[in-house]
């Protein structure tokens, strides 16, 4: 092994060779002269080398420490303007929502009209992202969400013009929640691309559902300011304005990518339906699909029966903001605790956990709960969301690349529907039993769907499907394209 001690100045030491002499190197008239060798220094018998002064060694500044977590996310300057493209979007889409629905209101003094119009921003979802999520995936991502944000602008531009019937109200309200699935499973494909695959875009589909959430508690309020100082044709034009920025954001300020799959050569009806059997038929994203639906599609009880159980509880109006929001708030800060305080290891690790007990805190609801208890049963509800990181990472993991466009809008338009759908069950069998139990109930019976999902998501996890459903699943992946 070699040997960092210098042997002392003053100790001789035994040559082992001679030095081995250069040959002469002839000179040729013109040519460059050869390269001086410097000789070595000579010193006089018996007198030590003295050895070279050495300049005392300088540390290293310390580099400057490299942004972690959320932070390392906003670090990102194409994810900045897709952060702030869809905080644009997102207020617009809730403020459009409330003036659109006292705009029919207004104009046709129907109940039933006015809550349709809100029920109309969820039903198309799943036409929209089953019959267009090729899209996603054939057309480069830029192109699909800006088009998608002008489409919808155009649509809010024809809602402002005075001759718009109601029925051309509602048909555009359609039209611009059936683009909605095909921009989102876009925009989440596309933090692909932007953030990696890994936990900075874990982390960023985290900052989008928060901004998602605190519209929720943010857009009704300042869409109801602005429909006292606005008319709601006036509130409205606001959409489109939002609608416009975004698409501007998102047009200068990310960077332009070829499409994941080119034309394959059929339609796009064609093409996306290929890709949701595709999707649906790998049993492992199948299950990981079904984690994100179910346990939503039960938690929306409470707040689909919000008004009705403040009023069989007894308590003002006023509290009814309270039972509105607590699951937002809970839901935002248990996800800004786990993307920050916890590794990408541990978020793995509590995505089965979580998602199994997540529903449980409606159960309270069968003791016919107050106020403060029913909004602490509600805030944990909503944490109980925070499995959903984790879950991030494993859908990425699981679904090939090729398709990744057409699953994530798939994604999405489940989500909304399977949600719309709850709210209208949890309706229907409050028309039969007691709010109290029928939101008890739902804590019950998802409950136990979710256990049986986390058993088939456990039973799917990369090393425990058998070698069959193994080359399968790989044949599927290799013939998707």
């Amino acid at each position: 092994m070699p040997n960092d001690r210098s042997a002392p100045a003053d100790t001789s030491r035994t040559p082992t060779a001679p030095d081995a002499v250069a040959p002469a190197v002839p000179v040729v008239p013109g040519a460059p002269a050869p390269d001086a060798v410097t000789p070595a220094p000579v010193h006089p018998p018996g007198v030590a080398a003295v050895p070279e002064a050495v300049a005392p060694a300088v540390p290293d500044a310390p580099a400057p420490a490299a942004p972690r977590g959320y932070r390392a996310v906003f670090a990102v300057a194409e994810f900045r303007a897709v952060f702030a493209a869809h905080l644009f979007s997102l207020l617009g889409v809730v403020v459009s929502e409330l003036a659109l629905t006292v705009l029919v209101y207004d104009l046709t003094g129907s109940p039933l009209l006015s809550a349709l119009t809100f029920a109309l921003g969820l039903l198309p979802y799943l036409i929209g992202g089953t019959l267009f999520a090729g899209v996603a995936d054939r057309y480069p991502a830029r192109r699909v969400l800006v088009v998608c944000d002008l489409l919808c602008a155009a649509c809010v531009a024809v809602m402002l013009v005075p001759a718009t019937p109601v029925a051309g109200l509602l048909a555009l309200r359609c039209l611009v929640a059936a683009i909605a699935p095909v921009f989102t499973g876009t925009r989440m494909a596309a933090l692909t691309d932007i953030l990696g695959e890994g936990d900075l875009y874990v982390l960023g589909r985290s900052l989008l559902r928060i901004v998602s959430q605190s519209a929720m508690l943010i857009g009704f309020g300042a869409g109801g300011v602005l429909l006292t100082v606005l008319s709601p044709r006036g509130a409205i034009t606001v959409t489109a304005v939002t609608f416009l920025a975004s698409a501007a954001l998102l047009r200068f300020g990310t960077r332009a990518r070829p499409a994941r799959s080119g034309d394959g050569g059929g339609t796009l009806l064609k093409e996306s339906l290929a890709g949701a059997r595709l999707i649906l038929g790998d049993r492992r994203v199948r299950a990981l699909m079904l984690l994100f639906w179910v346990p939503p599609m039960f938690v929306v009880a409470p707040e689909a029966l919000a008004a009705p159980y403040a009023d069989a509880i007894g308590v003002p109006s006023a509290a009814l903001g309270l039972l509105l929001c607590s699951m937002a708030v809970g839901h935002i800060g248990a996800e800004l605790f786990v993307g920050s305080a916890l590794s990408p290891r541990n978020r793995s690790r509590i995505v089965l956990p979580v998602a199994a007990v997540g529903l449980l805190p409606l159960v309270v609801y069968a003791v016919r709960p107050g106020l403060p208890l029913a909004v602490a049963a509600l805030a944990l509800a909503g944490a109980g969301a925070a499995y959903v990181i984790g879950l991030d990472q494993w859908f990425v993991d699981a679904v090939p690349e090729e398709l990744r466009g057409r699953a994530m809008t798939l994604l999405t338009a489940g989500l909304m529907t399977v949600q719309g759908l709850g709210m209208a069950l949890a309706g229907l069998a409050a028309e039969f039993f007691p709010v109290h139990q029928v939101v008890a109930g739902s804590g019950i019976l998802g409950t136990v769907c979710t256990l049986l999902l986390v058993a088939e998501v456990r039973a799917t996890a990369p090393g425990r499907m058998s070698d069959t459903e193994g080359r399968d699943r790989a044949d599927r992946h290799v013939t998707s394209g």
